[in-house]
């Protein structure tokens, strides 16, 4: 069986410990923990690169941004 389990750090509690002891009772488990870039991961679709690229290309020009006051919102 293997699982992925995504969270914020501070997010480890008891319970989630807990769960994890009831779901591989009396198995032997091995924990891998890796930090999370989502940089990486939001360019390791070729075509989600491009759109991400194109998307930034598009902020250099002022005529494709928008301005919104937060304080009308």
């Amino acid at each position: 069986m293997y699982s992925t389990y995504r969270f914020n750090a501070n997010e480890i509690n008891e319970n989630f410990l807990n769960s994890i002891k009831s779901l591989f009772a009396n198995k032997e488990i091995e924990i891998t923990i890796s930090e999370v870039d989502e940089t990486e991961y939001l360019l390791s679709s070729e075509n989600n690169k491009n759109h991400i690229l194109e998307a930034m290309k598009n902020t250099e020009d002022p005529n494709n941004l928008i301005e919104v006051d937060l304080n009308k919102l």
